[in-house]
């Protein structure tokens, strides 16, 4: 008579993870974007901004210079 298999252990169901072990990667996830939210918004490096005031047009030269002055012709 052939013999039958011979039992060596028993395979059960693992246990359900615990909260930690399921979650930690969104756990992870969402305090790694807070913290590059606030170094992003919270840098000390960045120069104060300066308010923006109009800059003058180039209608006239910086430096006054020699120049012609147009005349009309007189018909007297």
């Amino acid at each position: 008579m052939p013999k039958g298999p011979k039992v060596i252990g028993v395979l059960t169901e693992p246990p359900a993870p615990t909260w930690w072990r399921a979650n930690r990667h969104r756990v992870f996830l969402i305090l790694g974007l807070l913290a590059g939210y606030y170094l992003a918004t919270h840098t000390g490096n960045a120069p104060a901004q300066q308010p923006h005031t109009p800059r003058p047009a180039h209608t006239a030269p910086t430096t006054p210079g020699p120049h012609s002055t147009h005349t009309p012709l007189s018909t007297a």
